[in-house]
């Protein structure tokens, strides 16, 4: 969102008694609103479901970003709807929005050597090469959110999920 965000010259703001940030940017085909949830991740399906009130979005009209620990490191993959494959965030927000009809981009960050390291893991800072292919990948996303706008949402999946192979 923060790269979307300033590349669009958007400035997003916290609307009074909201739980989230959200900019406005014009995009192909209207506006894109830019969100960004002010709780854990494990609980951002509460903000997610005051944003749709609040926008009079629905869940079609939405692109959730997520890390995923089951995808290697800066690897993207776009799907148009399914379960939460275990992701918290997912979870949350399908059970607030009642609904698992939205598009996710999960972002591969690797999984730790051990189970008992995955929250010092994806809390940490990623350093040398895993931050370049983290950085190569929140580009690819940011450009695949902006051609989802433009493009068939197919044409997008085949190339951003391709990119990474």
């Amino acid at each position: 969102m923060d790269l979307l965000a300033e590349k669009l010259d958007a400035h997003p703001k916290k609307p009074p008694f909201k739980r989230f940030l959200i900019g406005k940017a014009r995009a192909p085909g209207g506006t894109l609103f830019l969100v960004k949830p002010l709780t854990f991740m494990n609980c951002s399906g509460e903000p997610v479901a005051q944003l749709l009130r609040y926008t009079g979005c629905t869940t079609g009209d939405m692109i959730v970003v997520c890390d995923s620990l089951d995808l290697p490191v800066g690897v993207c993959r776009l799907r148009r709807r399914g379960a939460s494959a275990g992701q918290k965030g997912l979870e949350s927000i399908i059970e607030n929005v009642k609904s698992q009809e939205f598009m996710r981009l999960a972002i591969g960050i690797g999984r730790p050597p051990s189970k008992e390291q995955v929250v010092g893991y994806v809390l940490g800072v990623p350093r040398g090469e895993e931050q370049r292919a983290l950085d190569r990948a929140l580009g690819r996303a940011a450009e695949g959110i902006l051609r989802l706008c433009r493009e068939e949402p197919e044409k997008v999946m085949n190339e951003l999920n391709r990119a990474d192979e």
